[in-house]
């Protein structure tokens, strides 16, 4: 008996030997299935949990100070481009624009007047060029009578000295020419005075076109200030610069207020994106239009997709406050992180969910 039990014990320990090989052998492979997948997959999903939520947050600050009179937005509040958010008390504001437009209106009437002394100077000139032509034409005319007379003073003297003419006939032809001498000369007199009267006139035209040019550059000067004063009112209403939602708000109404004071901000929730910060040694295969899926802690059942948009030009620490300086002789390796920014999907968050800071785990598809 004790020999048929020994004979029936060596095939089941046999059976059992086979077995255990078998899976052993069945466990190494599906470990090494298993391992192989495992490396494969984590070659082709780029995974960090160094990322987060990130996005243009608008600071919304005064360009000018003054009492805060109406508030039109409350916290977390949805706001389109363009929405009236603040309003600053404008009376002062108001004030200073129409005491400019009160002094460019003065230097415009001044400027009329200017502009009306140097159209009666120019008129005067004109008239100056008149007399001037008609001086000209005079004294042509009167050396033509001189000489005239000064050939019949001429031919008189011969003629008296001839005895053929009386004395009387020659003394009133010398006398003739004689007078229209002193003509000639009050002719050449009076063409002068008007030349220089002219040149006094052109004075008088350019010191008025100076004057005119000058108040041009006041008025300018004038229209300037109310533009800036006309700016500073319009600075009193203050408008969201883009869509997005209220945040941070420390503005109250009757609160006093000074230029460049933030007031609230304004988060695009329309326009986020992801920045992971990638170890370098994992960034051999990444490469910009690759596509990109991530989990967000607050919504762990839920998977958002993306795609890389761009790889930063240097690494975090290399735009820290404080860069390291690896020359310095105490130079310790440390992998170092780049940031990579992955934009989201158009239709993967339809309802703005998402928040900017929120922590993420993304994963890049390399393949």
């Amino acid at each position: 008996m004790a020999e048929e039990t020994k004979q029936e014990a060596k095939p089941n320990k046999n059976k059992r030997k086979k077995l255990g090989a078998v899976i052993l052998v069945t466990l190494i492979i599906l470990g090494g299935l298993t391992l192989f997948f495992y490396l494969r997959y984590k070659a082709t999903h780029i995974t960090t949990d160094d990322a987060f939520i990130d996005g243009h947050i608008h600071t919304i600050a005064s360009k000018v100070k003054g009492t805060i009179k109406h508030i039109y937005v409350t916290d977390n509040q949805s706001v389109k481009k363009g929405d009236l958010l603040i309003e600053i008390d404008p009376a002062d504001y108001e004030v200073k624009v129409n005491e400019a437009l009160s002094s460019v209106d003065v230097e415009k009437a001044k400027l009329a007047d200017i502009e009306a002394q140097v159209s009666v100077a120019k008129d005067r000139v004109s008239e100056i060029n008149a007399r001037i032509s008609a001086a000209k034409a005079n004294l042509e005319l009167e050396k033509a009578n001189l000489d005239q007379a000064e050939r019949d003073s001429k031919r008189a003297e011969n003629l008296y000295k001839s005895a053929t003419i009386p004395r009387e006939r020659y003394e009133k032809t010398m006398t003739a020419y004689s007078v229209i001498l002193a003509r000639v000369k009050a002719a050449k007199e009076q063409l002068e005075q008007a030349e220089k009267a002219l040149e006094t006139q052109k004075s008088v035209v350019k010191q008025a076109e100076v004057l005119k040019s000058s108040q041009h550059s006041r008025i300018k000067e004038k229209e300037a200030k109310l533009d800036t004063a006309r700016l500073d009112y319009g600075y009193t209403r203050i408008y969201a610069p883009a869509d997005g939602y209220v945040t941070k708000r420390s503005a109250e109404i009757g609160n006093q207020v000074q230029a460049d004071q933030p007031l609230l901000a304004v988060v695009s929730l329309g326009d986020i994106w992801v920045t992971a910060n990638y170890k370098e040694t994992q960034l051999e295969k990444v490469k910009p239009g690759q596509k990109a899926i991530f989990k967000v802690d607050t919504y762990s059942g839920t998977e958002f997709k993306g795609k890389v948009d761009s790889i930063m030009a240097g690494t975090g620490a290399a735009f820290s406050l404080f860069p390291p300086e690896n020359a310095t002789g105490n130079y310790v390796k440390v992998v170092q992180r780049i940031p990579v920014k992955i934009l989201l999907d158009s239709d993967t968050d339809p309802k703005h969910v998402l928040r900017i800071g929120m922590s993420v785990v993304p994963t890049i598809l390399v393949e």
